[in-house]
């Protein structure tokens, strides 16, 4: 690139607003914002910007000949991939932080990332301050690794801190992470799970060279959790995390999911509280690494927008190395978990085929199961699994024999 970036930027809300605040700290970035499109040029902001750098027609930056990287932060994932792709079909690189627009285009954006010779990197998409994806890329370029595991989700992480840490019950914390601004106002894009699985599609892109579309993948939420869970766990000394991770089976074989686990004192993710995530990274060789940093908030989400904007100064670049090794594993739902599931009103074995009930409890006020059962039985019955009296939570068994 040139020695100067002059960045067009997509999106000046909270992350927006975040990177120019950060890129006014910073002294050896050699960039600068010159035109900021939005959608109301007229909105109220925090931000005094020069005039004429706020704009609401997205050309006015494409087809500037003076801009040569687009930072792209908007909400909206079908918008953004216009955008973007737009960008990379002129020749003009991208940093995005858009986790839905990536993992439902990654192909498409890769492919011509390779057409036009043009790098989109996005390191802000997963975990917020943890360079996880550059990470995966570099260090971990190799076929020994075997899962990636994690919180992914700082708003679900901190509501969940909340209740196991502070005694506050789940509505409380809710309020609460929406007072913060950690949840929105309507908070299911992450208390449903949904922001955890696009974060970990675009992981098992760098992790094993394998896209798997969204609606494949097994994806179960918080939003049910309720009292009886949350004395459970109490009882059993251990915390109620939302994880999301991605598992080699074997060298054919991999499997992926989302939904909330029972998480023992001794697991590193156990500690990971309040809006902050952790990513555990294990490998044949190495056995755990352990990543943890801070994954909402303005800030720590536009630093991991300077990091890649330094990275474009150096002219780096996604090699997407995995995708190109021989005998790549495929992924599977032909795996057997184990499940706790509290119910009530649902009779859960006449919903769900369980292939076998370790334990079961029967109250007037609910009734649980520990349970194994077919990932592939889950997704199937994935809708029913969403009764509003029904929460499940996975009982952790990969790789137990090489954790005690």
């Amino acid at each position: 690139m040139n020695s100067k970036i002059k960045i067009g930027l997509f999106g000046f809300g909270t992350v927006g607003q975040g990177i120019y605040k950060v890129l006014e700290k910073t002294k050896n970035t050699h960039a600068e914002i010159k035109r900021i499109c939005v959608r109301d040029v007229n909105k109220k902001r925090n931000v005094d910007l020069p005039a004429g750098v706020l704009t609401d027609n997205p050309a006015d930056i494409l087809d500037d000949p003076d801009i040569n990287l687009i930072v792209e932060v908007i909400d909206k994932g079908e918008p953004a991939f216009k955008i973007v792709s737009a960008a990379l079909e002129k020749g003009i690189p991208v940093v995005s932080g858009n986790k839905a627009m990536l993992a439902a285009h990654l192909p498409e954006l890769i492919e011509l990332q390779r057409r036009h010779n043009v790098a989109l990197l996005y390191d802000a998409s997963s975990c917020g301050s943890i360079p996880v994806i550059r990470n995966l890329e570099e260090y971990y370029d190799n076929d020994l690794l075997l899962e990636v595991k994690g919180i992914l989700n700082g708003s679900s992480n901190f509501i969940l801190s909340r209740v196991f840490d502070h005694g506050e019950d789940y509505d409380s914390a809710l309020r609460r992470a929406q007072e913060l601004g950690f949840a929105e106002s309507d908070p299911s894009f992450d208390i449903e799970g949904f922001d955890s699985l696009f974060k970990l599609i675009i992981i098992t892109v760098h992790a094993l060279g394998v896209y798997v579309r969204p609606d494949d993948v097994f994806t179960y939420g918080i939003s049910t959790i309720h009292d009886s869970d949350i004395r459970y766990a109490r009882e059993k000394r251990v915390k109620i995390k939302l994880v999301a991770q991605v598992v080699k089976l074997s060298d054919d074989r991999f499997t992926m999911f989302v939904m909330p686990e029972i998480v023992q004192p001794s697991r590193y993710i156990y500690s990971v509280d309040d809006e902050y995530n952790g990513v555990v990274i294990r490998g044949e060789c190495y056995d755990r690494q352990f990543m943890f940093g801070k994954g909402a908030g303005s800030l720590p989400t536009a630093s991991s927008i300077l990091s890649d904007i330094m990275a474009r100064l150096h002219d780096y670049r996604y090699e997407y190395k995995k995708m190109n090794y021989e005998g790549r594993p495929e992924y599977t739902t032909g795996v057997e978990l184990r499940v706790y599931i509290r119910y009530s009103t649902t009779n859960v074995s006449h919903v769900l085929r369980l292939n076998r009930v370790h334990e079961q409890f029967i109250s007037d006020e609910s009734n649980y199961l520990i349970a194994d059962v077919d990932l592939s039985e889950l997704i199937a019955k994935r809708d029913a699994l969403r009764a509003p009296d029904i929460f499940l939570a996975n009982i952790p068994r990969f790789f137990a024999d090489r954790d005690n």
